[in-house]
């Protein structure tokens, strides 16, 4: 699977109006039924719609300390990111570790330092990587990593915007877990990190199904659990286990206010 291109240059005006619905968006998802697997997909996703990278990919720590992939806006990113996670290896684990940007941006110059990463981005095809923390005060959560087929850094103000949007998933997965200490979020956290394969595979079977893309086929996902207020990885699981109602998931189409061609969010 080869890496997304990067996206097209937009107008300043269009710029402007993604950058506030993104903004909306990761908002929109701070609501009383928390969803963080809907919330760690908006947030990959809009990343890597605005800030000109090829893919992105979060990882969090877990309940026992350790990393895990929590998301990637493309099947190209993940395979290299469970890597990085697996073999220790890579910007998003030496941003973890320092709870400071990482940046390379040329990944070939890098062999010495991240020998197995820099050999997997590579076949991969990425040739650029920047970590930026998920981080509030002393406290590390995780790292939004932006990965490039090109050799090369951001523009400096993407990676401002990119370090703005981790913030804000920073603090929306802090305050949750203030809010409920040890109890249900710790648990949906947790489980958010061990159904990433599941969603991942709910994808790829509505897509298949309904011949469309595995972002399309993940959006019909998300709006079919809000307008039926279920969490996505829940419809996830029934349809990987046959029990899901899947025409119904394929065909469904929110009724709402749009805005830029994209659902409002949430459920009318």
């Amino acid at each position: 699977m080869q890496p997304t291109p990067r996206p097209p240059e937009r107008t300043a005006h269009d710029r402007e109006h993604r950058v506030s619905r993104a903004f909306v968006d990761l908002a929109d998802t701070l609501v009383a039924d928390f969803d963080i697997a809907d919330f760690l997909h908006v947030l990959v996703r809009r990343c890597a719609d605005l800030l000109g990278v090829s893919a992105v990919g979060v990882v969090l720590v877990d309940v026992d300390g350790r990393l895990r992939v929590a998301a990637t806006s493309s099947q190209g990113a993940e395979p290299l990111e469970l890597f990085a996670v697996r073999t220790d290896d890579g910007p998003c684990v030496e941003c973890v570790r320092g709870g400071a940007p990482v940046s390379c941006a040329d990944l070939g110059t890098e062999a010495r330092r991240w020998p197995r990463f820099t050999a997997a981005a590579h076949e991969c095809g990425f040739r650029s990587a920047h970590a930026l923390p998920m981080r509030l005060r002393e406290q590390v959560v995780g790292a939004l990593t932006l990965l490039g087929v090109d050799r090369g850094a951001p523009d400096p103000f993407d990676l401002e915007l990119g370090q703005a949007l981790a913030d804000i998933a920073t603090i929306g997965i802090v305050q949750q877990r203030a809010i409920e200490r040890g109890g249900r979020l710790t648990g949906q956290l947790q489980a958010a990190l061990t159904s990433r394969v599941v969603i991942e595979q709910a994808k790829g079977v509505l897509a298949e199904r309904g011949a469309v893309t595995i972002d399309e086929a993940f959006t019909r996902m998300r709006d079919y659990a809000r307008a039926h207020h279920l969490r996505v990885t829940d419809v996830a699981t029934a349809v990987t286990d046959g029990t899901a109602d899947l025409p119904a998931i394929l065909g469904h189409r929110p009724v709402g206010r749009y805005l830029g061609g994209e659902p409002r969010g949430g459920t009318p």
